[in-house]
Formats: structure tokens, sequence, C-alpha cells
């Protein structure tokens, strides 16, 4: 099974699609078969060979090379999908609704379309949706999306300098906790470990279960252990150089390897000072 991962046209969403055995190269635009429909996107990464019994098949899948008819297609949906934003911003403002549209899309067919937003509590949108269906003619569908999905739909770059992780490979927002930063021994301030959604770093969880497994061989802080230079009372770990401060009973200082601790794991428990 070979696996590319395309980027829909005029959007940042990234999808992770099943290439069939056609190599596709980067800077081809391919039509993607997604949940929504047939869809133009760029393929950004090669052709990556998975094996089926271990990987599951992507929900997306590239159909084949786009020609100038699903071009001239896709340009047009674009334009009905302007003007359809343009129309539902028009009254969303006439109605004072308190929410932000971020984005709206065709379902194949053109029957229905589905506007996306973002709001701070529950909107009662019924009258937006009779008048939306009365000037479309169509099925009128509104549905309220996270902050996440706001960046990956926007897009923009990260912290680190790089494209937005969920614009670039993430298909699923994984659960981020403060706990994870306070794991990794990271600074809790918001503007530091927040990303442009407002929201944690999605990055926070990719090295959550290596520090886990890393902080098994050391002591709590503030724990009494006994070391190869006598009992002493841990000051300050070090999760990845696997080090630990501590206080010997003389009071001196010393900064030690975690194999210089007599069963540090006996000791994550004890009572602290």
């Amino acid at each position: 099974m070979k696996i590319v991962h395309v980027q829909l046209k005029g959007r940042f969403v990234v999808y992770r699609c099943d290439a069939g055995e056609e190599s596709y190269k980067p800077g081809d635009f391919v039509v993607v078969l997604t949940k929504t429909g047939e869809k133009i996107g760029t393929v950004i990464s090669k052709p990556l060979e998975r094996n089926p019994e271990h990987f599951p098949a992507p929900a997306n899948k590239v159909l084949r090379l786009a020609t100038d008819e699903d071009r001239k297609r896709q340009e047009e949906e674009e334009k009905r999908q302007s003007e359809a934003l343009k129309i539902c911003r028009q009254k969303v403002g006439q109605l004072n609704l308190p929410m932000k549209l971020v984005d709206a899309d065709f379902a194949p067919g053109g029957e229905k379309v589905t506007f996306f937003f973002i709001a701070e509590s529950r909107v009662n949108f019924r009258d937006l949706v009779k008048q939306l269906a009365s000037e479309l003619h169509m099925r009128i569908e509104m549905r309220q999306i996270g902050a996440r999905n706001v960046a990956q739909t926007i897009g923009g770059i990260g912290c680190c300098g790089r494209p937005l992780c969920c614009t670039s490979f993430l298909s699923n927002f994984d659960p981020v906790s403060i706990r994870m930063a306070k794991d990794q021994g990271l600074s809790l301030d918001p503007a530091k470990i927040s990303g442009l959604c407002g929201r944690l770093l999605c990055c926070l969880s990719y090295e959550c279960r290596t520090y886990e497994e890393l902080k098994k061989n050391l002591p709590a802080v503030n724990s009494r252990v006994m070391t190869v230079y006598g009992g002493a009372k841990v000051l300050k770990v070090n999760v990845i150089a696997q080090t630990v401060n501590v206080e010997l009973e003389d009071g001196r200082q010393l900064s030690i390897a975690s194999e210089d601790i007599q069963d540090p794991a006996n000791h994550k428990d004890a009572a602290h000072d």
C-alpha cells in the first residue's frame, strides 16, 4: 500500500491518502475522494510504502491526476463557496449573531452546503438557516468547530518556525494536558506552551511517553534517597540527562547519575520535607 499526503487546493488541510499502485510525486495535482466528495489537491510527499497489516488504510484515496475539466469544476466550486460565505456573513450581521464564519463546503451534487463557524457559546441560528435556505435554494447545515480546527483551516507558522503540525501531517487531534508540560520540565507560561489556536501545543504529546519511561528511573523532587555518597535530599532532576541534583547530609550539593542512587523507585513516595 502506497501512502501520500495531499494538501487541498485553497486550504491548509492535509489528507493522508491511499495512492493505490500509482507513483505520484510532490507537486502533482490530483483528485482525492474524501467523505465530502471529490476534491483537488497537491501532493506534498513522496509515496511511502506501508504494510496494511500494521497500518490502517487511510480514509481518503487519490483517484487520478487532475484534468483541466477537474480544475475548472474546482474553480467554479470555489466561486460558489466565496459567494455563499459572503451571503452568510451578511445574514449573520443582520441577525447580530455571536458567531464567526470560517469556511463553507458544498456536498457532491450541490444540494447542500455546510457552514463552519466558531462561537464562545451556543448559538440559535434557526432564523439564519431559514433565510439562507430561501436565498441559496439548498439544504443548509451549520457546524460549530473548535479553535484547533480553525488553525488547521487557516494555517500559519508555529513558534518552532515551521508550518503548523495540523496543516502538515496531523489528521487527528490527540488530547493534550498541562501535565505533559510539567513532566517535561517546561515553563507553564501560557504564551510559551500555547499554539496559534490558543490551545496547548499539540507537540507536547510527542515526547510524553518517552519522558514517562525516563522518569521511572528517577526519584521525586524533595524525596529522601540513599546514594553512593550517603543519604541525601533530591533538589532537582534532569530527565533527559538522567542526572539528579542532591544535597547530602553534610550540606554538600552534587549532581549525580541516576545509577548512583540505590533503588530510586522505592523513594518515589517518600515523605517530603
